[in-house]
């Protein structure tokens, strides 16, 4: 019987390869698919950028090509699958929907996957290339920021006017002699990487090129990095879909989706039309849980306290939470809000109140409100997907010393209710979208009255108090970081949406 080819048979395995001593003066070049990464197919970061920029219909446009690019892919080139892989993909959408994709949404993904045999080696090293056939545009985000890669090379994309084409540029896909050929313009010959990390046959060609070369080998269970062992934390990312989509999930979620819209009409309908005390019933039996723990307080009639409402200070999920808490409570509280969509107001079953993000403004509105029963808030000032807390406004702290923490989590599994570069109308609707959204909603214990300001702590020191007390109840970490900065690490703005009616 003939042995079978492999890889290994030519160049040592990864394991091989010892990661200490390497510094500042070693440097790497690695592939990207099936060796920085785990996975091998990169289908599912297409999808994702797919349904990033065009939406299910262009999900649906990708799908359809996809078992040609499996027979591309066996029975023709790489190359050439790869090629209409970017054409499926990238056809006719703006260049800039294409970086905004890359930078917000696949960072999520791409870190779930990383190699740990790779990355050792990779992370040891002070100077790191990644040399790919996916298109830099979409990979060179990720690698840069998060991983602190020096330099991409990877396959151009052809653009017109702004957009792309949907072919590709000279010199075509990266690989084989194009990815030697591509290392030998960026890397004279004494120059050259220390270290060459691939994983088949077609990554021989550049590999060859450098001192040591290994070999990561195919395995069928690898456990990736934790996210504690990036050089830099990943805590806000954009995009709707929980999960990266292989083919076969790509195809369930489309019809899922024809699914889930009457399912979301009919969701949304009953909470916005139904009094809060049936409402939570009702979306019980919609397979929508509501799971409470802790006991809300219950405050005396004849309470000597200046204000009148106790103000509950929760952690911000989604742009329904305090719709959830009131279900939770039995009742309708009024909340604040700011930069949702005129829709979700109308839509909402609650009393809700605009900030104008001006301090002296927005206290005596809260003041107000608090005169007239309880009042949710959202110190965060917006909603972070990751087990993290962002840094809690201290003006709450100074209205009132009636505070309630409440700690919210949400469990979604096909999409996310929030958005911060898409239609912030739609958040409610892709939310209830879920096959079965859960809402886990913790009242912690009243703050004590030695904990508040009115005892002379100040309005940070209660504000940061607050904020550890949910993050231990949740697991979650405490940051300092605001609503402008995930902004500005995802739209490139400063938090401010227009209004979508």
């Amino acid at each position: 019987m003939a042995k079978t080819y492999s890889p290994s048979d030519h160049f040592p395995t990864i394991d091989k390869c010892k990661s200490e001593g390497r510094g500042n003066h070693m440097s790497v070049v690695t592939d990207l698919d099936g060796t920085l990464l785990i996975g091998r197919d990169s289908f599912p970061y297409f999808a994702l950028v797919a349904f990033d920029v065009g939406g299910i219909l262009r999900l649906f446009f990708l799908l359809l090509f996809t078992p040609f690019i499996g027979i591309l892919y066996r029975f023709v080139s790489e190359s050439a699958a790869i090629r209409l892989m970017i054409f499926a993909t990238f056809v006719g959408v703006k260049v800039d929907d294409i970086k905004s994709a890359a930078g917000a949404v696949l960072p999520k993904h791409y870190s779930g996957d990383l190699h740990p045999e790779t990355w050792s080696v990779f992370s040891s090293c002070g100077k790191r290339c990644v040399l790919t056939a996916n298109p830099r545009i979409i990979v060179e985000p990720f690698l840069k920021s998060y991983l602190e890669v020096d330099l991409v090379l990877g396959t151009e994309i052809s653009t017109y006017k702004g957009r792309a084409t949907g072919f590709v540029a000279s010199p075509g896909v990266l690989v084989g002699k194009n990815k030697a050929n591509a290392l030998r313009k960026s890397f004279d010959e004494a120059s050259m990487p220390d270290i060459a990390i691939g994983d088949r046959k077609s990554d021989f060609e550049f590999m060859k090129l450098c001192k040591e070369r290994y070999i990561v080998p195919s395995k069928a269970v690898i456990r990736p990095v934790s996210q504690d062992q990036l050089p830099k934390p990943l805590i806000f990312h954009d995009g709707r879909l929980v999960q990266k989509p292989t083919p076969l999930m790509a195809f369930l979620i489309i019809l899922w989706f024809l699914i889930s819209i009457p399912l979301a009409i009919l969701r949304v309908a009953i909470v916005s039309l139904c009094p809060i005390y049936l409402s939570y019933y009702l979306v019980q039996l919609l397979n929508c849980p509501i799971i409470i723990k802790g006991t809300p307080p219950i405050r005396a009639k004849n309470s000597s306290s200046k204000h009148k409402g106790v103000l509950f200070v929760c952690s911000h999920r989604t742009v329904v939470d305090p719709i959830f808490l009131s279900m939770a409570l039995g009742r309708p509280v009024a909340t604040v809000t700011y930069s949702v969509s005129r829709l979700t107001e109308i839509l909402s079953p609650i009393k809700s109140a605009r900030l104008s993000r001006n301090r002296k403004k927005d206290a005596k509105l809260i003041k107000n409100l608090l005169e007239e029963g309880d009042l949710v808030v959202y110190a965060e000032g917006t909603t972070c997907r990751e087990p993290y807390l962002l840094r809690f406004s201290a003006l709450f702290a100074e209205l009132t010393d009636e505070l309630v923490p409440v700690a919210i989590s949400v469990c979604t599994n096909v999409f996310h209710g929030t958005t911060a570069r898409g239609y912030k109308w739609t958040d409610p609707f892709f939310f209830a979208m879920n096959p079965r959204p859960v809402y886990n909603i913790t009242f912690l214990n009243k703050l004590p009255h030695d904990q508040t300001c009115s005892a002379g702590k100040s309005s940070q020191e209660v504000a940061n108090n607050v904020q550890q007390m949910i993050a231990a109840a949740l697991s979650y970490k405490c940051t300092k970081f605001t609503r402008r900065d995930k902004y500005l690490a995802l739209a490139r703005t400063d938090g401010t949406v227009g209004e979508v009616v």
